[in-house]
């Protein structure tokens, strides 16, 4: 043996010397030795944690803010108890009458008063108090919500019931809509902006994914007045959050109409760089995806053969999906190329909706769905904080209501185009040729006019 492995053992016969320390163990002959991996493997603990503490940070940065973390949690509340009721509503509709195309015109009108309404909505957000106005459209559709749920529970509702109550509750949402719009950029620093649009995404995004599969479980079980009623129950949360802030808007004094005012708004968007073709960007897109959402029940029932369950299962993972896409911009906070992932994320929306359209498979539909949810909030969030970055606050009602004039107004045109067209090609055709027209709507401004694709 080499005398550097010197040590007394007695093997075979054998002596040999041994250095008495070498028969200590090694962390008694220096501690140091098994120490130091002890503290390098802590220390990477602690830098990964701080990573990740350092990444929640960042998306969720907004949440800093008081005000705006009661209104985040109020809207997540009321917009969980609204997909329950979109959910059993659209249900409802297609059990009474098996009609594509009142399934359509209940969308529409629902969507109608936000279209026609919706400019004066965000003059009166730039004239009067923002909460007060939210107040009021919050205890319209809480009302709505409560007299479908006794119009269900005697059984009295007929389908023309449930239209009015659509209309009305658009009508509350022409004037909370752009309200709420103005409001939530004002709870934050400006810095901060797109990552409470984005935050602001993920809550609606949430309430899209636990509503329906809430609505779907409650529909087997319960029956659809519980959602309806749930619904009206929710709504609770907001009136409560708005109640507590101590964010005020105070609204300069004015002499002038409410044409000159809202003409004011109309000229400044047009004289952004880039504001009208994300206001027609907004249109077409809505126009031309929301229809696909409509029309869910159709495949469930129709392609699928399946019941209730499907459809909010079907819902919740199109909810995943947005949640992930918000998730994603929320994270970027508020990064450079805007216009460029907006395009990117349109033209994945397109190939969504033809996938989902061509599909005759539940789960194949499910993926699509998560592709859909995914690639719509991108756009919509992005499309959003390009807008309110571009716009001052004493101008943002009136600027937001224009955006919303365009992005609500694409919903029920879209639906009454597409209700006319279903009966006559079906459904799988009507959204594959949507589906198409958004992939290339999205390659055109990529492509071609490439003011949006340059911000």
């Amino acid at each position: 043996m080499p005398a550097s492995d010197s040590y007394e053992n007695s093997y075979a016969g054998e002596t040999r010397n041994v250095d008495p320390e070498r028969s200590l163990p090694v962390s008694i002959r220096d501690p140091q030795l098994t120490q130091r991996p002890l503290i390098q493997s802590h220390s990477r603990l602690l830098q990964s944690l701080g990573g990740d503490v350092k990444l929640f940070g960042r998306v969720f940065k907004a949440f800093q803010y008081r005000d705006f973390r009661l209104m985040w949690f109020g809207a997540c509340t009321s917009s969980i108890g609204t997909w329950m009721q979109i959910v059993a509503q659209g249900w409802l509709i297609y059990r009474l009458s098996h009609s594509a195309f009142l399934l359509a015109l209940d969308q529409f009108l629902g969507g109608i008063p936000i279209f026609l309404f919706s400019l004066i909505g965000g003059v009166v957000a730039d004239r009067v108090e923002r909460r007060l106005i939210l107040l009021g459209s919050q205890y319209v559709q809480m009302a709505s919500a409560g007299l479908l749920t006794i119009l269900v529970a005697t059984g009295w509702v007929h389908v023309w019931h449930i239209l009015c109550l659509s209309f009305i509750s658009g009508f509350a949402q022409a004037f909370g809509g752009p309200a709420y719009q103005a409001l939530i950029p004002t709870l934050v620093e400006k810095e901060d902006m797109p990552n409470a649009i984005a935050l602001n995404s993920i809550q609606f995004n949430i309430a899209v994914m636990v509503g329906p599969a809430l609505a779907g479980q409650a529909l087997a079980k319960l029956g659809e007045k519980w959602c309806f009623g749930l619904n009206a129950l929710s709504f609770l949360a907001p009136i409560v959050s708005l109640s507590i802030i101590s964010t005020r808007f105070l609204p300069l004094k004015t002499t002038e109409t409410m044409f000159t005012s809202l003409k004011q708004g109309i000229v400044f968007a047009r004289k952004q760089t880039s504001m009208e073709a994300l206001i027609i960007l907004a249109f077409c897109m809505t126009a031309l995806g929301m229809p696909m959402r409509t029309y869910i029940p159709v495949f469930v029932k129709d392609i699928f053969h399946r019941g209730p369950e499907t459809y909010g299962n079907l819902l919740a993972l199109m909810g995943l999906g947005s949640i992930f896409g918000s998730l994603a911009i929320a994270t970027a906070g508020n990064f450079k190329r805007k216009g460029l992932v907006a395009l990117g994320a349109l033209i994945c929306l397109g190939a969504g909706i033809l996938g989902f359209s061509l599909s005759k498979a539940v789960p194949l539909s499910g993926v699509m769905l998560v592709l859909v949810g995914a690639a719509m909030m991108a756009v919509f969030a992005t499309v959003n904080s390009l807008v309110q970055l571009m716009t001052t606050n004493e101008m943002r009602g009136r600027v937001m209501s224009v955006y919303n004039f365009a992005f609500r107004g694409g919903m029920p045109m879209g639906n009454l185009l597409s209700g006319w067209l279903v009966p006559l090609f079906t459904a799988p055709v009507v959204l594959t040729v949507n589906g198409a027209l958004l992939i290339a709507l999205g390659l055109y401004f990529l492509l071609v006019q490439r003011r949006v694709a340059a911000l």
